[in-house]
């Protein structure tokens, strides 16, 4: 029996259905190594690592790897977009409302979707979206000094 080994970054692309180009790469790695980024970060970093690349191309990339499902787009409200590499858990976040960093907490119970909704109107409910607003322990410290 012979081990799978892991997948490039390019096999991965090109399994998603999407052409192989240094941007797309970097795009995916950077999002993957990153956290939860916003797109001047990302294309900060892309331009660091393949050189020029406009923001237009980036926001594209982005949309593209979010679509084909390889990275999330969350949207804090009243925050810009951000990208994280974690997908296909169905994990929420806690976000603070001093100085908006953002953390990955797992389902609060259960298997996905991880909440029932009161009345599903006949859907068929796949995935949940819980975002936990308050303030990080950074923060919560400083206000109470």
């Amino acid at each position: 029996m012979t081990a799978s080994r892991p997948s490039t970054t390019a096999e991965e692309l090109r399994g998603a259905g999407l052409r192989v180009t240094a941007a797309r790469v970097a795009l995916l790695d950077t999002v993957r190594q990153g956290g939860h980024l916003d797109v001047e970060t990302v294309a900060a970093e892309v331009r660091r690592r393949i050189g020029h690349v406009s923001l237009q191309a980036v926001y594209e990339g982005l949309n593209a790897l979010s679509a084909a499902g390889l990275v999330r787009r969350i949207a804090p409200a009243g925050g810009a977009a951000l990208y994280e590499g974690r997908v296909g858990d169905n994990h929420h976040h806690l976000v603070c409302r001093s100085c908006g960093v953002v953390a990955d907490v797992d389902c609060a119970v259960g298997e996905a979707p991880c909440l029932t909704a009161s009345d599903g109107h006949g859907f068929e409910v796949d995935e949940a979206e819980v975002v936990y607003w308050g303030r990080c322990p950074g923060c919560s410290t400083s206000r109470s000094t």
